[in-house]
């Protein structure tokens, strides 16, 4: 062991919004029970690119005694990364995933009345492309092409009614979840779309909970890598499906 920078996550601020995890390109970040761990002192290379995404101030980078910094650990723990979100999909529950919950606001559970009415209205849907999961969509599928993205959260279609009319009509679309997927490819897997396939436009559709935040995060760096100027709206959807913004 040696004495040298290392991130510090407070537990005690931690909210759990797992904004974090995106900018820390070696994996070291991973929400557990609800709060953002270091998973390994070999991992973090005491650059501190985790600080500024953290909206609660809870981490910082302090001087101990650590374990060096193992470039062929982060390999390593990115490929298991890889190859966990793989399993994910192939050969295991489509709707399982790990569960995070415990200091999340978003967890938070709430019970609430809508406005009904009893007239059945049909609705074509205005989806055209399959698949629609971020981790599993071509970088150079066909749908992408010269057109307009909608990146949305995995809750906005089941939050906002009015998703395929008013969001989804036209354009292209990624559905992602940053506080429950590995999101560690996501930043390079968006930017390779948005760099080779001449997207017109991007709609973030993310709901109004701060681990939500993450998406625009991860749209952002794509597009900041990318070196591409692409116009880009954010629409909030809030909990109780309407827009906030």
């Amino acid at each position: 062991m040696v004495m040298r920078k290392i991130v510090h996550i407070d537990e005690e601020k931690c909210n759990g919004c797992g904004l974090c995890i995106p900018s820390c390109h070696e994996g070291a970040i991973q929400i557990i029970n609800g709060k953002a761990k270091l998973v390994a002192d070999n991992l973090c290379d005491g650059l501190g690119n985790c600080l500024g995404e953290c909206p609660q101030d809870a981490i910082q980078i302090i001087e101990r005694e650590a374990d060096e910094f193992d470039e062929e650990a982060v390999q390593l723990r990115l490929e298991q990364l890889k190859q966990t979100t793989s399993n994910q999909h192939i050969g295991s529950c489509p709707g399982s995933r790990p569960q995070f919950f415990g200091g999340c606001p978003g967890s938070r559970t709430q019970s609430f009345t809508q406005e009904t009415t009893s007239e059945k209205v049909n609705i074509n849907s205005e989806l055209r492309q399959w698949p629609v999961q971020l981790h599993l969509v071509p970088v150079n599928a066909p749908y992408f092409q010269n057109a307009d993205l909608l990146v949305a959260a995995d809750c906005v279609p089941i939050a906002y009614a009015n998703f395929h009319q008013e969001l989804l009509k036209e354009k292209a679309v990624a559905i992602a979840c940053p506080k429950l997927d590995n999101t560690a490819p996501y930043v390079n897997k968006l930017t390779e779309i948005i760099k080779y396939n001449n997207i017109k436009s991007i709609t973030i559709a993310r709901m109004e909970v701060p681990c939500c935040g993450g998406l625009s995060m991860l749209v952002k760096k794509a597009i900041e890598q990318s070196g591409v100027d692409v116009p880009v709206k954010e629409k909030i959807i809030g909990v109780r499906g309407n827009i906030l913004r």
